[in-house]
């Protein structure tokens, strides 16, 4: 089982490129998805955010309140840390458990899609790590957006993230999107040929 690990900032672009894997037969693995469904109560994962960050992240209902988590994290490289230390290894081991159960499905690759890829040391047990990269403004007009927020806010969300250098540090290939599509895809099956 071949494993790519897809990294990079929020908003470069990594699901453009999960979505182009996945046409060509790749299976794919999205880390933020698995995080979701894993709180879903009754959730370990849950819990032990609220040992780690208190009650005033729960929604009325019991579940979490994601605005309260990030107005949280999203100012505070500390909180962020602690944050992805509460939670990697719940995620880690169910997408460990996910790729052996594909591989038993006869999947011969696998692409895990995961922001924290790298700071988790999950890019140790990937075969090749490919990072999306994308200019900062461009970035943040995506995360606008998709998520809805005002400039200031998506630009603190840019801000707190690893810079480029970074991501180059430690992938195999990177991906430049710089917002056309097509000249992405190209410069896609030119860095992955056998996928095609």
């Amino acid at each position: 089982m071949h494993i790519y690990g897809i990294t990079g900032p929020s908003g470069s672009g990594k699901s453009i490129l999960s979505q182009y894997m996945t046409k060509n037969g790749v299976a794919h693995i999205d880390a933020d998805r698995v995080y979701h469904e894993l709180l879903v109560p009754p959730s370990k994962v849950l819990d032990a955010l609220k040992s780690a960050f208190g009650d005033k992240i729960l929604a009325a209902d019991g579940t979490l309140d994601r605005k309260a988590l990030s107005a949280i994290v999203f100012n505070d490289k500390e909180k962020l840390s602690l944050l992805n230390k509460t939670v990697l290894d719940f995620v880690l081991e169910e997408i460990r458990r996910m790729i052996k159960a594909l591989e038993k499905d006869g999947f011969s690759a696998v692409a895990v899609d995961a922001p924290t890829l790298i700071e988790s040391g999950f890019h140790k047990e990937c075969d090749t790590v490919i990072s999306v990269l994308s200019p900062k403004e461009l970035r943040i007009e995506r995360i606008m957006a998709r998520d809805g927020l005002s400039r200031e806010k998506a630009a603190e969300r840019t801000n707190a993230q690893k810079t480029d250098e970074f991501y180059e540090e430690h992938s195999d290939i990177i991906l430049m999107n710089d917002g056309d599509v097509e000249a992405f895809f190209e410069r896609i099956s030119a860095a992955l040929p056998e996928l095609v």
